[in-house]
């Protein structure tokens, strides 16, 4: 069996700090209930007190699911989520052209910082897999 430890529990844990947004739910790549607890508070609070005991299986099915490689998902994470407008979470992937456009457009006008909170994980994914 590989160690495939694509995703920190530790920082699953520091996002559920501000789990009323969802940050910690986006990370282990479930923007859909990600984005539902952004909009209800944490599922009104109750979902949020909840996850603090699913987050080792939300860590657990992260790791099985996404590819470890050269790019770091926690490392990612954090870019997109300080710099992201910027563009260098795209940058830190290989992704010159878009990182750019970023760059140049804060975010492609905020609207692909958005899409990257749905499809981070996959984007890394990808690129550690060689796609």
């Amino acid at each position: 069996m590989t160690d495939n430890n694509t995703h920190s529990k530790l920082i699953g844990y520091i996002l559920w700090l501000f789990g009323f947004t969802g940050s910690h739910r986006f990370y282990y790549g479930k923007p859909v209930t990600g984005t539902i607890w952004f909009f209800t508070f944490g599922l009104f609070l109750i979902g949020w007190i909840i996850d603090l005991f699913l987050i080792p299986g939300m860590d657990d099915r992260a790791d099985a699911k996404y590819t470890a490689g050269r790019v770091d998902y926690t490392v990612c994470w954090i870019l997109l989520t300080f710099l992201g407008v910027f563009g260098v979470h795209r940058f830190y992937q290989g992704k010159w052209i878009t990182g750019l456009i970023y760059l140049l457009t804060g975010g492609l006008f905020l609207i692909g910082y958005l899409y990257d909170y749905w499809t981070l994980n996959g984007q890394i994914d990808a690129v550690n897999r060689g796609l």
